[in-house]
């Protein structure tokens, strides 16, 4: 009795158990999210999409700014229009900011020797507002000199729906008469999630060294100065402790009322690096690192759920242009080919077998659509993109994705007179 009691229930919590596990191995990769106001993730290296929550709509961004500062201070003495030796002047402007309470800082003070890379470093690794401006004074000038630089930098890249108005990513609240002009007294820089992702995978494949100073965990600042400061890391994912991930080595911190809290991430691992986004994580009043707790999730679900697989051939034929006219050749038409394989990310949910090719032929090559004798074999003539069906995401910037080229499968010798002459009356009466 006791036993027949028993076996339904036992027998009832199985099924429930099972079909529990079968619900969550099924779920649908794109159901994934992040607790956050914007959250977008890339390959670094080809730029390919892997999660994209409102990464389109422009938010505030603060001290992510610093990247496009870095960057173009990297570019600076990339063209030896300054070095990391050389010593940086402090204004008063930048002294007075580095002092006011609550901001990230190191103290500043004029008349003290301090080099780009001690600045540089700072506004890195301890998110040194006035060091940006120390920095982009002396770049440009003055900062809204460098401002400017920035927005035509950003130009450059296809972003146009940032607004950038600083190069430290403060409210203009703490700039009083230092403002940008015409800009209101609570602005901020403000960016999507994708530009923000732009602009690292920028950084990092232009200037890789900036890695060697975002992973700084800590440093003493200008320890022969009259002010030393000790600096640590924003990004606790670099040390040991809850929030630790191994292949962590980037990139930067933002925090302000009308940003959140933010963070651009970057890890290696597999010989694979990705660029994590998540601007403004909702759960910061709960947890003081929930944006490394969202970052943390967005990297692993890329690195589990996206792999690179080769989905055609070499020599395939593509289904959407598999053959080209020929003008007086000894043959009318010539067979097309794609040169290499291509290899796709594909997401562990999507069929890499469902995909969307599109050819395009060279038409500088063509004569009324069609390509004249002599044709050589493997002769390029044109390129051929191959995307998954599934894939909506795409990538990152207009010019990446993944192509090879369309190529002649055969060579077509040209005819001779008497063979071209019938080809032509024959055409006339086609």
């Amino acid at each position: 009795m006791y036993k027949k009691k028993r076996f339904p229930l036992v027998l009832v919590t199985l099924i429930l158990f099972f079909q529990s596990f079968i619900g969550i191995t099924a779920r649908a990769d794109d159901d994934f999210s992040v607790n956050a106001g914007a959250g977008y993730a890339i390959d670094a290296d080809s730029g390919k999409v892997f999660f994209n929550q409102d990464g389109d709509t422009p938010k505030g961004i603060a001290s992510i700014t610093k990247t496009v500062t870095a960057y173009l201070v990297l570019n600076a003495i990339k063209q030896k229009k300054i070095t990391w030796d050389q010593e940086v002047p402090i204004s008063e402007y930048a002294e007075s900011l580095s002092t006011v309470p609550d901001l990230s800082n190191v103290t500043l003070v004029s008349g003290q020797k301090y080099t780009v890379k001690d600045i540089f470093e700072a506004m890195i690794v301890q998110s040194a507002n006035a060091c940006a401006v120390a920095l982009a004074e002396l770049v440009a000038g003055s900062e809204h000199t460098f401002v400017d630089q920035m927005r035509e930098q950003l130009k450059k890249w296809d972003i146009t729906d940032a607004t950038i108005i600083n190069s430290s990513g403060l409210s203009n609240v703490y700039l009083g008469d230092h403002r940008y002009p015409n800009t209101q007294e609570n602005d901020e820089n403000m960016m999507s999630a994708k530009d923000v992702a732009i602009i690292a995978q920028h950084l990092i494949k232009d200037f890789p060294e900036i890695l060697e100073t975002s992973k700084i965990q800590e440093k003493t600042f200008a320890p022969n100065t009259t002010h030393p400061s000790e600096m640590k890391n924003w990004n606790v994912m670099l040390f040991e402790g809850d929030n630790y991930k191994e292949g962590v080595d980037g990139l930067k911190t933002g925090t302000t009322d009308l940003a959140g809290a933010c963070f651009v991430g970057t890890i290696e691992k597999d010989g694979r690096r990705v660029i994590t986004v998540i601007l403004n994580a909702l759960n910061e009043a709960n947890d003081t690192n929930a944006r490394f707790t969202e970052t943390s999730k967005l990297m692993d679900y890329c690195l589990d759920n996206w792999h690179q697989q080769e989905v055609t051939t070499a020599g395939q034929i593509p289904t959407d242009k598999k053959s080209l006219a020929v003008i007086e050749g000894k043959q009318d038409r010539v067979a097309l080919a794609m040169e290499k394989p291509v290899t796709l990310w594909v997401r562990s949910d999507m069929d890499p077998t469902n995909l969307t090719i599109k050819s395009t032929v060279d038409n500088s090559l063509l004569d009324d659509k069609k390509i004249t004798a002599p044709v050589h074999k493997d002769e390029k003539v044109g390129t051929v993109s191959v995307q998954l069906a599934q894939d909506t995401l795409g990538y990152v910037r207009k010019n990446e994705g993944a192509t090879t080229n369309l190529i002649t499968k055969a060579a077509v010798e040209k005819a001779n007179v008497f063979e071209i002459l019938w080809q032509k009356i024959t055409n006339a009466f086609a």
